[in-house]
């Protein structure tokens, strides 16, 4: 569905991804690793058509992302931000009714299939009964909830998402994971999405991808990936996996999710 062919990416004179190849599976999990600065963002942003590459292809069905007229994108393809930010004194529902706008004739009201689409998204999302209340009065993981809600009334079929679980709390991170896991097994989403935790990249993931200063180091399924290898080369620290069959929340079929536990940074504390 989604590919990357010899893309360069960057910003006026600085390169932050010199040359990168790689498929996104669809209706999988995609989970894009790496040190801060690695380039996980920019890639998320070209891949979203935000940014257009120096060189190289970004393609969408093997047709240039580039090329594909705004709505038709915005039907096949919803991005969420690392910071998204909405009016002041926006309700949750009149939030997720901008995922309608690709949908909506120019000055058009919103019909019965725009109403059923948002009235969808907040009930799958876990916000029913929160429609009139304004985003201000959500905590972290319920406005996190609501934006995803405003993608998911798009009625795309790719989801890219920069860190959605930043500046939440355990509990809400795991809710927002789920979510994704739900929506990808009951509705085919395929989802494209960085994250700082490994452990949690791992055991959402069905695929990691692994960055390192704007290279592609590794992808594949999290246990070809998360390796002690790749974490002392990338991450610079020492640890041992740990390859748990009895980890909660895994159908029959799927594979068990590997982790790791930190030993030690390789550097050592500065002197």
């Amino acid at each position: 569905m989604l590919t990357a062919r010899n893309l360069r990416l960057g910003y006026a004179d600085k390169v932050i991804i010199p040359d990168l190849t790689l498929d996104f599976e669809s209706a999988s999990i995609h989970c894009l690793v790496g040190p801060n600065g690695c380039g996980k963002s920019t890639l998320l942003r070209a891949l979203a058509g935000l940014i257009p590459p120096q060189s190289g292809d970004m393609l969408l069905d093997g047709k240039p992302v580039a090329s594909w007229p705004r709505r038709r994108l915005a039907r096949r393809l919803a991005m969420l931000p690392q910071h998204p930010q909405a009016p002041e004194g926006l309700s949750v529902e009149q939030l997720v009714r901008f995922g309608r706008f690709p949908h909506q004739r120019l000055f058009g009201a919103l019909a019965k299939q725009d109403h059923d689409q948002v009235r969808w998204a907040i009930r799958v999302t876990g916000l029913a009964g929160y429609e009139r209340r304004p985003l201000s009065a959500l905590s972290g993981g319920e406005r996190q909830r609501a934006w995803i809600a405003l993608c998911l009334a798009q009625q795309a079929d790719l989801l890219i998402l920069d860190e959605p679980t930043t500046y939440l709390d355990l509990g809400h991170q795991l809710e927002i994971l789920e979510l994704l896991k739900a929506l990808n097994r009951d509705q085919g989403l395929t989802v494209i999405m960085s994250l700082h935790d490994l452990n949690q990249a791992a055991w959402v993931g069905h695929r990691m991808v692994a960055m390192n200063s704007g290279a592609l180091v590794q992808a594949g399924p999290p246990g070809d990936v998360l390796t002690e290898r790749l974490l002392a080369d990338v991450f610079r620290i020492r640890a041992r996996i740990v390859n748990d069959d009895a980890l909660p929340d895994l159908s029959d079929d799927a594979p068990s999710a590997p982790y790791f536990i930190a030993t030690s940074s390789i550097n050592g504390p500065p002197v």
